[in-house]
């Protein structure tokens, strides 16, 4: 009899889908909706939709550097000037920076990205249903690679089945209908249930694009949240939604500088504590921590079928490096 072949299918088809229902409720779920904003995110907040931490790591920077708190050199080097932080973002650059307040923008980048900082905010915006947390999306891929093995599962124990009907058939000892049609269907529904399930790409959710539609809408956006001159709002503001390319020429040489001591503070950062970091982009937005210690090679966080480059300016959604680092999209 092919029941039992089918039995074992089905139960493995009916778990692996329970598992990607589950994830994937858990990926929408929204804890603190609230309505957008229209014009009216704050500075770091949009940075972070439009650009990910690497991006409120960069426009941290340039408004510290705007104020005459910090000094960029177009070698990269970054001198800190004025060690009262603003907020919590500035807090994190600041610590970064050292003792001797002097660290290289790429440095400085990766390890402000990871902040504990940029990542609630990350955190925030997820909460009320602005970005997708790249955790449960990573878990959502990995429900649905279950599936789809228990479905080539299902195929193989189908042909396994149809082997066995067939040789029983010709001994004589078995006459019933052939096993091709439950299998069937139970492949059909399978597939189906997994086209339908189908996460969206990216971490933006369709709010966030609304939302960071409305404030590329009516003119330049400023940030309300920050007192300076209207130059620099407007660069500020330019630098939050759009990235590095609306900076002038020096400052985007100095952000995009390497240093020889780019490579050994490296290593200084964790791979473990940053859910934020890594590869994912959506509508321009990359949510990547900067080019990592990690490298382009997954073995250094234990994480295979990643791409985790050192640069670029966009990253393949659902790699990741463990559960932080990730490919590098610069500073935009």
């Amino acid at each position: 009899m092919w029941s039992t072949e089918f039995t074992v299918a089905l139960v493995l088809v009916l778990a692996t889908g329970t598992a990607v229902g589950v994830t994937r409720a858990r990926l929408r779920r929204v804890p603190h909706p609230q309505g957008l904003s229209g014009r009216g995110l704050e500075l770091m907040e949009t940075a972070f939709l439009a650009g990910g931490p690497t991006r409120v790591a960069v426009t941290a920077l340039v408004r510290m550097q705007q104020e005459g708190r910090v000094i960029v050199a177009r070698s990269g080097l970054v001198t800190v000037t004025d060690p009262a932080p603003r907020d919590a973002v500035e807090a994190a650059l600041i610590d970064a920076a050292g003792p001797g307040r002097q660290q290289d923008a790429d440095v400085l980048r990766r390890q402000v990205a990871r902040s504990t900082a940029v990542q609630e905010i990350g955190d925030r915006l997820a909460d009320r249903g602005l970005m997708r947390r790249p955790d449960r999306h990573r878990a959502v891929v990995r429900a649905r690679r279950l599936m789809g093995l228990a479905l080539l599962a299902t195929v193989v124990l189908g042909i396994f089945a149809m082997v066995a009907w067939t040789d029983r058939t010709f001994e004589g000892r078995y006459t019933g209908p052939p096993p091709v049609f439950p299998f069937a269907v139970l492949l059909i529904a399978g597939v189906f249930f997994m086209v339908a399930t189908r996460p969206d790409k990216g971490r933006v959710t369709p709010a966030g694009r609304r939302q960071l539609s409305m404030m590329k809408e009516g003119g330049a956006w400023r940030p309300y949240d920050v007192v300076a001159p209207v130059a620099a709002l407007a660069v500020l503001g330019a630098l939050a939604l759009e990235g590095t390319d609306e900076l002038d020429e020096e400052m985007r040489a100095a952000l995009t500088a390497r240093q020889l001591a780019s490579s050994s503070s490296a290593s200084s950062s964790s791979c473990s504590t940053a859910t934020w970091c890594g590869s994912g982009s959506d509508s321009g937005s990359s949510s990547s921590c900067g080019s990592s210690s990690c490298g382009s090679s997954s073995s250094s966080c234990g994480s295979s079928g990643s791409s985790c480059g050192s640069s670029g300016s966009s990253c393949s959604s659902g790699s990741s490096c463990g559960s932080s680092c990730g490919g590098g999209c610069g500073g935009s």
